[in-house]
Parts: C-alpha cells; sequence; structure tokens
C-alpha cells in the first residue's frame, strides 16, 4: 500500500528525547498530562521546543509535561528553516503527489509506537504542521487497528496548524466515525493550511478552537487564547486525576 524510499530510519530519537517536564505539579504532586510533541516537516524535536517555550507563558508549559522527538527520516530536500534553526532536520514521511499516496506512513506509526513504549505512557499528542496532520488522524487510525496497537488509547490532542490527511483511504480510516477525545486546534488567519484545519474540525466532536492572527506558526496566546488553553489543561488535569484515583 505504502511506497518504499532507500532512507533509513533515524533511530537516535528514541533514546534521546528532550523532556520538557518534571512529571509532577509543584506543590501538590499531581501528574502533569503527558503529551508525545511531533514537530513540524523537515524541522526536529528540538526546534519544536524552542519554537513552543519561545512562544507560550510559563503557566502552560508548567502544567504540561512534554517529550519531544525527532521525527524517523532525516530531511530529504531543503527544510523551510534553514537559516533559522540549525540542522539536523527531519520528517515523519513523504508524498508522493504521482501517484497520490504517503510513503513510509507505516514505518512511521511503527516508529511512534516505539516511541510512546519507551518514553509513556502518554495521555495524549501534541503536533505542529506535519505533526499536527499525524496527531489528528492518529486516534482514528488506532481505533481501527491501522496502528499504535500496542500502546494505550490516545485521550487528548493539541493540534497546530494542523490539516486533514489527503489519501483517501486513510482519511476513511481516521475520520469516520467522527473523533470524541478532547482536543485543542489553533487556526492561524493567514495560515496556508487554515482551510484544511477549517475541515479538520468537522470530523471532531467538541473540538476547542483557538484563532490567531498569524500563518502557519507556533503561535502567542492572546488573552482569550490562553483562557481556553488553561481551561482545556486543567479539564485534562482534572479527567486524569480522577482516573488514577479509580
Amino acid at each position: 500500500m505504502y511506497g518504499q524510499t532507500t532512507t533509513n530510519i533515524h533511530h537516535q530519537t528514541s533514546s534521546a528525547a528532550i523532556m520538557a517536564g518534571e512529571g509532577t505539579a509543584n506543590g501538590n504532586q499531581r501528574k502533569l498530562p503527558r503529551f508525545l510533541c511531533l514537530h513540524g516537516f523537515r524541522t526536529s524535536g528540538a526546534i519544536l521546543k524552542k519554537q513552543i517555550f519561545d512562544k507560550w507563558p510559563i503557566q502552560v508549559v508548567n502544567k504540561l509535561d512534554l517529550v519531544f522527538v525527532d521525527a524517523p527520516f532525516p530531511s530529504q530536500g531543503k527544510s523551510e528553516v534553514e537559516g533559522i534553526f540549525d540542522p539536523p532536520y527531519y520528517e515523519w514521511y513523504q508524498f508522493n503527489k504521482e501517484p497520490k499516496e504517503y510513503e513510509n506512513f507505516d514505518k512511521c506509526l511503527e516508529y511512534i509506537q516505539e516511541c510512546m513504549i519507551k518514553h509513556g505512557p502518554f495521555d495524549g499528542l501534541l503536533g505542529f504542521s506535519q505533526g499536527a496532520i499525524l496527531s489528528g488522524a492518529l486516534p482514528g487510525l488506532q481505533d481501527t487497528g491501522m496502528g499504535l496497537t500496542k500502546v494505550p488509547k490516545i485521550k487528548y490532542l493539541i493540534i497546530i496548524g494542523g490539516a486533514k490527511m489527503q489519501i483517501k483511504s486513510l482519511a476513511e480510516k481516521a475520520y469516520s466515525p467522527a473523533i470524541t477525545c478532547p482536543s485543542v486546534h489553533f487556526l492561524g488567519e493567514k495560515d496556508f493550511l487554515k482551510p484544511s484545519g477549517i475541515k479538520l474540525l468537522e470530523s471532531y466532536v467538541d473540538p476547542v478552537v483557538i484563532h490567531h492572527p498569524k500563518g502557519h506558526t507556533i503561535p502567542r496566546f492572546d488573552e482569550k487564547g490562553l483562557e481556553s488553553m488553561l481551561s482545556f489543561i486543567e479539564k485534562v488535569q482534572a479527567e486524569i486525576s480522577t482516573s488514577e484515583q479509580v
């Protein structure tokens, strides 16, 4: 079903993931919601960490246990962040326009599962750009048995600059039935993926939407967006605390 490339899978990440949380909330020893963070196309885990920690306030990042990993494949072309962020750069899978298919997608799913086993358990996924497209599809693909069959169910999503998958056979499995796990979606007014990001919302039940005026980037919060994000995190925290007590 999937094409192959000659690129070797990059295996260093799962033994060198970048941890960005302490695991428990300060003072009350509550477990912080743990998210596996999937970076954008031809960037890296270190770049996504810097993007988030440069833009998001401490009252957000201190409430999350974030684990950043590199994608499995070294970049097969020029990165748009070249000259802004240092290499190396990685990509999760490749898109072949003719024929229209994702290459190495099955290997990508296997690799994410390896990361989740090694560094988990995780409560959810955070994704930006290509990582957001992946994150937004994975709960449905997991439910249909296409991937992540050896790890706990994905319960929460943070989608930044996301979009629907373009491959019809995958989309049918990823988004039908509608995805019910709590999710927050960032939509940029000038983001070229905004139309597809809006389309993605149709596949979710009660998504939280945070609008921002920028393009395809990790945004800063305005007052309303910060309130929505903190409310989402508080809901996640309350639910995982309750589940631990059961």
